[in-house]
């Protein structure tokens, strides 16, 4: 372990030892470098050749998007890093290192490479996992850190490939904890770091001191072109990594434990409505009924303000904390009602898939032809991140040149009503395109908003 040396506020002094002279990371470094691996993809990239011909501005004023050509495949490389968890050959990446690749390479730190077979991938969490054949061999591995337990100030590493130089090794601090607002993923919670992460760096390990492993590092905010680190880079908690993890070790698909209720930040006029000093948690608007938050007791106008003593800051948070808890295991939430605090036990369990989706294509001679439509629940709502639309049917995809596509149907457009018969599953759908009508009237919800499309054959 490094020589870590305290001074007192505001004093300047110059090293006066051999150890305050010699501080260094490479203690750290020598550790833990090995368990980090760059990835190299291979994707098939389709595009549309276009004659040179029609490349002529005469012919794209005439023409514009109607060009047509022939399609032809090339051949799409990326890199990545990603961590070795498991001394069998399990390594952690991010999805979209991996997203569409056909095949997956990983160069450990000796220069050995291996091809890697994909276990799982998550996008909701931007999360991968990995699988090499050693043979046998037992690999180098970080271990994980509870990433609850790190503080903003704590020094940390960030060891990754980055632009694909080679294995590189940065330094910083967390910058901050609980991250919400970042985008690159549906479940956000990150630990920011002014660690130099640069592209090729996602999949990449964020270190603490004793050497495990605090996070995966997932994004960059950069001001210029090339995406090149302003000092600002996010990384996945370690405590969500960790549950992936158990899941592609158990061989089955991730499945994530599910608050069960639709709500709202706490934000400083409602705290003072609601007789707390100050902003910060979740007030539950609606509960699903014999959903978990339903059965653990948890009703409308509640405010939840810790899972296992852990503060829930807002809707993200909450979700956070309840998707790395295992389904089935019980904790403790603390929450408020009536101007005082309740501690009360939930037991932790997936989003209900009722009814079932019942997922296909509207064929025939109607306008919807072309739409994909699935029968909503909770599990789709909560993978579309829906909120609590909880049931009806949704337009999950629509085929180009369709009918449905020409009256500009999209995707999670709600079909509310066909010709003002009500839809809440499939079979009303099919129910109502079964009568024979001069006209149409389609009435769907998007954006929260309800559209009435009215047609004439």
């Amino acid at each position: 372990m490094p020589l870590l040396v305290s001074f007192s506020v505001g004093a300047q002094t110059v090293p006066s030892s051999k150890q305050q002279i010699s501080l260094s990371f490479s203690p750290i470094v020598k550790e833990t470098s090995p368990a980090v691996v760059n990835i190299f993809t291979k994707t098939i990239v389709r595009e549309r050749a276009v004659p040179s011909l029609f490349n002529d501005p005469f012919f794209k004023r005439f023409f514009g998007k109607n060009l047509q050509g022939s399609e032809r495949k090339r051949m799409g490389k990326s890199l990545g890093s990603g961590v070795i968890v498991r001394r069998n050959g399990l390594i952690v990446t991010n999805h979209h290192v991996i997203d569409k690749a056909t095949e997956i390479q990983v160069v450990l730190a000796d220069r050995r490479e291996f091809s890697a077979e994909l276990i799982l991938s998550d996008e909701g969490t931007d999360l991968a996992i990995l699988k090499i054949n050693t043979e046998g061999e037992e690999l180098p591995i970080l271990e994980f850190r509870d990433s609850d337990t790190t503080d903003v100030g704590d020094l940390v590493l960030a060891i990754g490939n980055p632009f694909g130089v080679g294995q590189t090794v940065t330094s910083g601090i967390v910058s901050a904890l609980a991250r919400t607002q970042v985008g690159v993923a549906d479940f956000q919670f990150f630990i920011q770091t002014d660690a130099a992460i640069n592209p090729g760096n996602s999949g990449g390990a964020l270190v603490t001191m004793d050497g495990k492993l605090l996070g995966i590092n997932t994004a960059i905010f950069s001001s210029s072109r090339n995406g090149g680190s302003v000092g600002i880079g996010f990384a996945i908690p370690a405590n969500m990594v960790r549950t992936v993890v158990r899941a592609a070790e158990e061989g089955h698909e991730l499945v994530r434990a599910w608050p069960g209720i639709v709500g709202q930040n706490l934000n400083s006029d409602l705290a003072q409505g609601f007789g707390l000093s100050r902003p910060g948690g979740v007030v539950v608007s609606s509960v699903y009924p014999q959903g978990p938050a339903d059965i653990a007791g948890i009703k409308a106008g509640d405010v939840i303000l810790a899972v296992e003593g852990k503060e829930v800051i807002n809707v993200e948070s909450l979700r956070f904390r309840i998707a790395t808890i295992p389904v089935n295991e019980q904790i403790e939430l603390e929450i408020w009602r009536e101007r005082k605090l309740k501690k009360i036990i939930y037991t932790a369990a997936p989003a209900p898939e009722v009814p079932a989706r019942n997922r296909r294509e509207v064929r025939g001679t109607n306008p919807l032809a072309g739409a994909i439509i699935a029968n909503l629940s909770p599990a789709l709502a909560e993978e579309k991140e829906l909120g609590n639309l909880w049931e009806g049917v949704i337009v999950t995809d629509v085929a180009r040149r369709s009918p449905a596509h020409q009256i500009s149907l999209q995707a999670h457009d709600i079909l509310v009503s066909l010709n003002d018969i009500p839809i809440h599953l499939v079979e009303d759908v099919d129910r109502a395109l079964g009568k024979k009508t001069s006209k149409w009237k389609i009435v769907i919800r998007r954006d929260g908003r309800l559209q009435t499309l009215e047609l004439k054959r």
